[in-house]
């Protein structure tokens, strides 16, 4: 077994690997940008190496840097996480030049599945069933128009060394198709060093499913069961889960034999995940496979008890599979969030800065019920605008999807994190929507079920009496609290009313408060009359200042994040996320008389929607241009965001250059 492996990667996954390999009595060595000096990753190994300037290319990307790297530490092996070099031939062949070993597939396998072209023309060879397209790379626009025009829209443009949802683009026509290559090509030369693209049948109403597979170097091959990852923004995975509420025992081992097939076509020795594109009836199409480890393997490894990073490094120092397949069991349900920097009420824009507050649910097992957090950052870290935005992969495991769906909403109401936007207040929405509780699901869902952008629903119904009651309970042990400091320093009784009026948004609730600190609180609803209505008994440990109230409301677990504002609470909960102002009878008549504040008039400037640089300024001053024409591109993330006009007009100044660094809100034209 390996002494010393280093992991040539960033974040969560290379702390993650980190864990197994100190558990396993490894050492480990990270490698760090200048931007990433500070990061939990470098903090957690036993030593790190510093590899350059910010930018990927410059870094992460440098083949050279890696293996200086090993020799500087005398690493035996790299683990390469996912991204980045993970699945280039040339990075896996100098290392074994360097006799260093790679703790992934042969490079055979990397190159007949890694490149997504070779990957069908393997697959096809294998007679495992593929979906309609070109397999060859198109040289440009024309050309891709061409092809789509042959294979029928809508048509998936995609890039050959892609992944992560980079270098993807859906067209539904010529238009769509010239654009979208353009961008899904730039977008693959800056995030792979690799800028080909081919063009497939986009399946309608599809799901996506994935295959577990495991290797070793001995010509054994088993599956893990399947993932669904239906649950896409952008062509992006947002939730995944294992198993799939959509396979049944007839077609599972179907899909799985597939896959093992054809991994096995291609010697395939290590951790690696056949993914396909299944239609609502259970048929099922290769679309790729990725020959690394997938971000979402911890659901994999919750429903069957094995750790892949494990096995990957036991398989590059030249282990037998001890696991068969028969041996392969799924135990219950997982199910896991994304949490990115980016924020879902401006259309999921990136969001970088300091990490002013991070504050994970606790993790562990307990009856049944496990809770895991992957994550590659801390509270006063920084999210650079250098790399995915990802902060912490959220994982609950449970008896049932039911139960891990439960407890992913518990967990993420309980997941705090203040200082830059995220996206937990669309995770939370989602965990309460009808229709994924129910599994009908697509890669469309989130396109079909937020067509305008996400934007938090009020509060209504029993939802509207948990805030209210939490909002008058926080407030009345506040006072409480205040009470017994100043009782402490003059003695002299400070005395509170017990009623309150609760604001929450456009709603109202009236109160009656009772409890002490450290005790329950008992809040009884009062209708417009002042008549009592509804009782809620709350139970807590909550104690002033703290970020989460979390306790029990009618005898269920409630987790409600906290933030002060003046006069109340912003309060957030299962995806709703609303200021409360807690005023007494007299204070809510008054408030009801202020003006209300208008926002400024934005319409006549074009600003930047998040922090990024300045790829191109399509215009110039004086230029008229319609709705819906584009006007910049703005990177960020790794991702390039159009900037269209939202009405007709004339630009009368430009504010901002390419290769200008913006923050939020910077203005880049002025329109007349």
């Amino acid at each position: 077994m390996f002494k010393k492996i280093l992991i040539a990667n960033r974040g969560e996954i290379a702390c993650r690997v980190i864990k197994t390999a100190r558990r396993m009595g490894i050492a480990t060595v990270a490698v760090y940008s200048d931007a990433d000096a500070s990061a939990l990753h470098v903090e957690m190994a036993d030593e790190a190496v510093n590899i350059g300037p910010p930018p990927a290319t410059e870094s992460y990307l440098v083949i050279d840097k890696i293996i200086d790297a090993c020799k500087q530490t005398g690493a035996e092996a790299v683990h390469p996480g996912y991204g980045f070099l993970s699945e280039q031939v040339a990075f896996a062949d100098a290392l074994a030049k360097n006799k260093i070993v790679f703790i992934g597939p042969n490079t055979t396998a990397i190159a007949a599945m890694g490149d997504k072209i070779e990957s069908k023309k393997a697959a096809a060879a294998a007679k495992v069933s593929t979906v309609p397209g070109n397999l060859g790379e198109i040289a440009n626009a024309k050309d891709a128009q061409k092809v789509a025009g042959e294979i029928g829209y809508p048509v998936m443009i995609k890039a050959s060394a892609g992944g992560g949802g980079k270098g993807m683009r859906v067209a539904w026509n010529e238009a769509e198709c010239a654009e979208g290559f353009e961008l899904a090509r730039s977008e693959a030369k800056s995030s792979f060093g690799d800028d080909r693209i081919f063009i497939e049948k986009f399946i309608v109403n599809p799901r996506h499913i994935e295959i577990q597979v495991l290797g070793d170097k001995h010509g054994n091959v088993i599956h893990l069961g399947e993932r669904e990852c239906s649950i896409q923004r952008r062509n992006q995975k947002v939730i995944e889960e294992a198993p799939s509420p959509l396979l049944d025992e007839k077609t599972r081992p179907e899909m799985g034999a597939q896959a093992v097939a054809l991994a096995k076509a291609v010697n395939y020795d290590t951790a690696g995940t056949v993914e396909f594109v299944a239609g609502q009836d259970k048929s099922f199409y290769f679309l790729e496979m990725n020959t690394r480890l997938q971000v979402e393997h911890p659901v994999t490894e919750l429903v069957t008890g094995i750790d892949l990073v494990e096995q990957m490094i036991r398989v590059a120092a030249g282990e037998k599979l001890a696991i068969k397949q028969k041996d392969i069991k799924l135990d219950g349900w997982a199910v896991e969030s994304r949490i990115y920097a980016e924020d879902p009420y401006r259309n999921f824009l990136p969001s970088i800065g300091r990490l002013v507050k991070y504050r994970p649910p606790r993790e562990g097992s307990a009856d049944g019920l496990t809770i895991r957090n992957d994550t590659g950052v801390y509270e006063g870290g920084e999210i650079s605008m250098y790399y995915d935005p990802m902060i912490a992969k959220l994982v609950t495991h449970g008896p049932t999807r039911a139960a891990a769906i439960e407890l992913q909403s518990e967990a993420l109401d309980a997941f705090y994190i203040d200082g830059i936007q995220h996206n937990i207040p669309f995770l939370t929405a989602l965990m309460q929507h009808p229709r994924w509780k129910s599994g009908d699901l697509s890669t469309g869902f989130i396109a079909e079920e937020y067509p305008d952008g996400f934007t938090a629903k009020p509060p209504e119904g029993e939802v509207l009496k948990v805030l209210a009651a939490v909002a008058a309970a926080i407030d009345h042990l506040n006072n409480a609290r205040r009470r017994e400091i100043t009782n402490q320093m003059d003695g002299t009784p400070v005395r509170f009313a017990n009623q309150r009026v609760v604001v929450l948004g456009e709603a109202s609730q009236r109160a009656h408060v009772e409890g002490a600190l450290g005790g329950p609180v008992k809040v009884t609803l009062l209708d417009d009359d002042g008549e009592p209505f509804d009782v809620l008994e709350l139970a807590s440990k909550w104690w002033p200042g703290e970020a989460v109230w979390s306790g029990l409301v009618r005898n269920k677990d409630v987790s409600v994040q906290v933030r002060p504002i003046l006069n109340g609470y912003d309060l957030a909960y299962q995806g709703i996320h609303v200021p409360a102002r807690v005023y007494t009878n007299r204070e809510a008549e008054l408030a009801a008389l202020m003006p209300v504040k208008e926002a400024a008039d934005t319409s006549k400037l074009l600003l930047c929607p998040m922090p990024g640089l300045v790829k191109s300024i399509n215009v110039e001053a004086g230029a008229d241009v319609k709705a819906g024409d584009p006007l910049a591109i703005v990177e960020a993330m790794k991702m390039e965001n159009i900037l269209r006009a939202e009405r007709d007009g004339t630009v009368s100044k430009i504010n901002a250059a390419p290769g200008d660094s913006l923050a939020v809100d910077d203005v880049i034209m002025e329109f007349s």
